[in-house]
């Protein structure tokens, strides 16, 4: 006599992240891990399995690395673009888009303009009356000297601003406040003769605030940026320490903290590799040119500005608290994972915002 098949075991139930697909055996493991994960219609994600990442190197990884999934690798082999990781229809778009994507190095401003020569720069490149969408940005970089017995003290010896179409509107080379100790020539390119006629630093700085502000308030200018600009820059608040200078946090955007374009553990990218791996241009292969510098942050911010975000999220000013704080645990637990997902929000502000108007902290 046979004996009786086995009744068929029930399969514990799986609890599934709808972004990044971790599984979890219990469903209070999945709502912490949907707390502190902070999954966003922001994140970078893949066009092929619409995997959530944390950052675009994860999503490169995930896409070319020795772990990819054999179908995102395939189709990304195919059809993908290795500076912005967005993958097309067929290899004539790929092709296309290439040519845009992939820009050529701006002309560096090269260090033989006299300082006289650098105050004609001040042009207005940027439209006062421009009604564009979201608030104007100007990019910023500095160069510095070494200043103090150990030459370790950064001292900003040259400063250019650019506007969104790469149009100069302020460059200058600067006197610091106390002795250069090194000028760091390898790096800067500068010698004592380039700051014999220098402008002061305080005059240069009231200089770029007067940029900035664009004629708005203080007040304003806290409370939501008003008319007032946006500062790009790499490390940007090096860059503001050195001119001895404060701007809104809510003001500035900088691709050195942009959480999208760090490193998996926090770390920051240097312009130079954010530059060719997004953008397709080798910068900084010998003497920094404060123009070069300034353009390529201005490209990063307007590349990553630029993308296309579905906007499932309440926006103003996107809200940074999570959203799971306005529930009980007892009522997350009874969500779906899809419910969770809604939700969720970024842990950082989203560049893609600024295409709206106002900019509030």
């Amino acid at each position: 006599m046979e004996a009786a098949p086995d009744p068929p075991r029930n399969l514990p139930t799986r609890h599934k992240c709808p972004a990044c697909y971790k599984q979890f055996k219990r469903k209070n493991h999945l709502v912490e891990h949907m707390k502190i994960s902070f999954h966003s219609v922001h994140q970078p994600k893949c066009a092929v399995c619409q995997k959530h990442c944390k950052s675009f190197e994860s999503l490169r990884v995930h896409l070319t690395g020795p772990l990819a999934k054999e179908n995102c690798l395939t189709v990304f082999s195919e059809k993908g673009c290795n500076h912005c990781l967005k993958i097309f229809d067929n290899p004539d778009s790929l092709s296309n888009h290439k040519e845009a994507c992939c820009l050529s190095a701006p002309a560096p401003l090269g260090t033989t303009l006299p300082c006289a020569e650098s105050e004609k720069k001040i042009s207005g490149a940027v439209d006062l009356n421009n009604t564009a969408r979201g608030p104007q940005a100007v990019a910023m970089d500095c160069e510095m000297v070494g200043g103090g017995s150990d030459e370790t003290l950064d001292l900003c010896a040259r400063v250019c601003l650019v506007d969104a179409d790469e149009n100069i509107i302020f460059h200058a080379y600067v006197q610091p406040l106390i002795p250069v100790t090194n000028y760091r020539y390898e790096i800067t390119g500068l010698t004592e003769e380039h700051l014999k006629d220098a402008v002061p630093l305080n005059e240069v700085r009231d200089k770029i605030l007067e940029i900035l502000y664009n004629g708005e308030s203080i007040s304003r200018l806290r409370l939501d940026g008003g008319k007032a600009r946006l500062l790009v820059g790499h490390n940007i608040k090096h860059d503001l320490d050195s001119l001895r200078m404060n701007y809104p946090d809510h003001m500035l955007r900088d691709t050195a903290n942009y959480r999208p374009l760090m490193k998996t553990n926090l770390v920051s990218h240097s312009l130079k590799y954010l530059t060719k791996t997004y953008l397709g241009y080798d910068i900084q292969s010998g003497v920094h040119d404060p123009y070069e510098d300034s353009v390529s942050v201005m490209r990063l911010y307007k590349k990553f500005c630029r993308q296309d975000h579905h906007q499932l999220e309440e926006i103003g000013y996107q809200k940074i608290s999570n959203g799971f704080d306005s529930y009980k645990s007892k009522e997350l637990e009874k969500m779906s994972p899809s419910e969770l997902y809604e939700i969720s929000r970024s842990n950082y502000r989203c560049w893609c915002l600024d295409l709206r108007q106002n900019v509030q902290p």
